[in-house]
């Protein structure tokens, strides 16, 4: 049983959470602890409902959310059909998911919000799991700018294990696997991660690094903030220096990043720059 009331339903803006879960109370333990953290964060609070409706969510959630009423009157919480935001006449339609969280981080914005908390039941995604997995690869994108967080609730009585391996590979955080964050940057245009890359998230990684191989310019990767990276992940900046200019990609590093660099030849590539040099 996976353990709900941990850092994963607190999530800082940013952050792209894969949660599986074992049965009901456990799904709806953790909706009521997001919806919390998520008011308490000033947040906008987004619940987009698939096996439930959203009508039946909020009958069951409502009493257990202190405020949660006036929160739902002020506009702070809406809870919304996965059919309404993922779909267009039957179809995944992902430019109308993306557009539906800018809005909703808009209409934020002008209540005096922080960003939005989005909790997202991912059972929509059952019948073509590799096009689910795709799909919440090219989410991460959205992460970057850290004025979203977002938790999709896998449900293990509905997805094999297999496919709930992929999901969480293609998460940069899921319970039980390396935690890393990131965030866009620009001048020159880049990407900035901190925490953990292994094996377990190294799928999110390379979705992370795929944007940037058709950067015109340099890019800086700034990893100073990497408490590990394995060198099966540190290829993936090879793959993606070889795929521009040489020399145009610059990771920014610890010595102990360097040297895994080293080791796999990718200083050939990449213009390597240790955080004291910088």
């Amino acid at each position: 049983m996976v353990h709900v009331a941990g850092s994963v339903l607190d999530p800082d803006l940013g952050d792209h959470v894969c949660l599986p879960f074992e049965d009901e109370r456990e799904r709806m333990t953790a909706t009521r602890l997001f919806t919390m953290n998520g008011l308490r964060r000033r947040t906008k609070v987004v619940i987009i409902t698939h096996a439930d409706s959203p009508e039946r969510t909020r009958d069951w959630l409502a009493p257990l959310v202190p405020g949660f009423a006036d929160a739902e009157s002020a506009g702070q919480v809406e809870i919304l059909a996965c059919a309404d935001t993922h779909f267009t006449n039957g179809s995944l339609d992902p430019g109308r998911v993306y557009a539906g969280l800018a809005d909703a981080n808009d209409r934020a914005r002008r209540h005096g919000q922080h960003g939005v908390y989005a909790l997202v039941d991912a059972s929509w995604g059952v019948g073509d799991v590799p096009g689910h997995a795709a799909f919440e690869a090219a989410a991460n994108e959205l992460f970057g700018e850290r004025w979203l967080a977002a938790v999709c609730q896998y449900d293990r009585r509905l997805f094999p294990r297999d496919a709930i391996e992929r999901a969480a590979s293609v998460h940069p955080i899921s319970p039980e696997q390396a935690v890393l964050r990131f965030a866009n940057t620009c001048s020159p245009r880049g990407l900035k991660v901190w925490g953990d890359i292994d094996l377990t998230n190294r799928p999110a990684f390379a979705s992370l690094l795929g944007r940037l191989e058709e950067e015109p310019g340099e890019v800086v990767i700034d990893a100073s903030g990497l408490d590990f990276i394995d060198a099966g992940s540190a290829q993936l900046l090879t793959v993606t220096a070889m795929a521009r200019p040489r020399g145009s990609t610059v990771v920014v590093c610890r010595d102990t990043m360097a040297r895994v660099l080293r080791l796999i030849r990718a200083d050939e590539y990449i213009t390597v720059r240790r955080v004291g040099d910088v």
